[in-house]
């Protein structure tokens, strides 16, 4: 894949001046805060405070910090970010260009902020990436298919169950510990029309 101009560059992208929030994207000295923040998303008894937890199917990492330092430098991805009050990352997400079209993942906000269009600001912010920056015309996602509220969350928002998935790495702990055995990803896609 080509690098594109503007890649990886931490100065601060703005939205427009409807949002009050501001974005940037991550740099690696922003690694460990952002393993917190997925961990407190997605993990054990904190996660538990927002909707989006997954501590009743999978225990363990959600997100391995040599992985992510990868993600933040290469060429052709974007860790976005918001930032909260105190300077520490209040929602995060990942975008990368992947076969052709953007890909949308690691996406997380601080369970306790979560249901105040923080998750729907950064959601755009990196749709905006991946249409206007890249030109690509659609974004993909994986989602475990049995979280029917956060698939649900995502339909709203334009995207569409393919119907195709795929296994879960079951053996590799970087992603968790599987408490049961049927978990496996459904790929879910938005295609940007030309008024997007």
């Amino acid at each position: 894949m080509r690098a594109h101009r503007g890649d990886n560059v931490p100065a601060p992208h703005r939205q427009p001046a409807m949002s009050a929030h501001t974005f940037r994207l991550a740099t690696t000295a922003d690694v460990p805060a952002l393993v917190a923040l997925v961990t407190s998303a997605y993990r054990g008894e904190s996660s538990r405070s927002g909707w989006t937890t997954e501590a009743d199917l999978l225990d363990g990492a959600r997100i391995d910090p040599a992985l992510l330092a990868q993600d933040i430098t290469r060429a052709d991805s974007r860790v976005a970010l918001i930032d909260g009050d105190d300077g520490r990352p209040l929602a995060c997400a990942h975008v990368a260009i992947e076969d052709g079209v953007g890909y949308f993942g690691m996406f997380a906000v601080d369970p306790t902020r979560q249901g105040r269009g923080t998750g729907d600001a950064l959601l755009r912010e990196c749709e905006r990436i991946a249409r206007d920056d890249w030109r690509l015309p659609a974004m993909r996602m994986t989602v475990i298919d049995v979280r029917e509220a956060l698939i649900a969350y995502y339909v709203r928002r334009g995207y569409r169950r393919t119907g195709i998935c795929k296994p879960f790495p079951y053996g590799d702990t970087r992603f968790g510990i599987p408490r049961r055995d049927d978990l496996r990803f459904e790929v879910l896609e938005k295609t940007f029309g030309a008024a997007a």
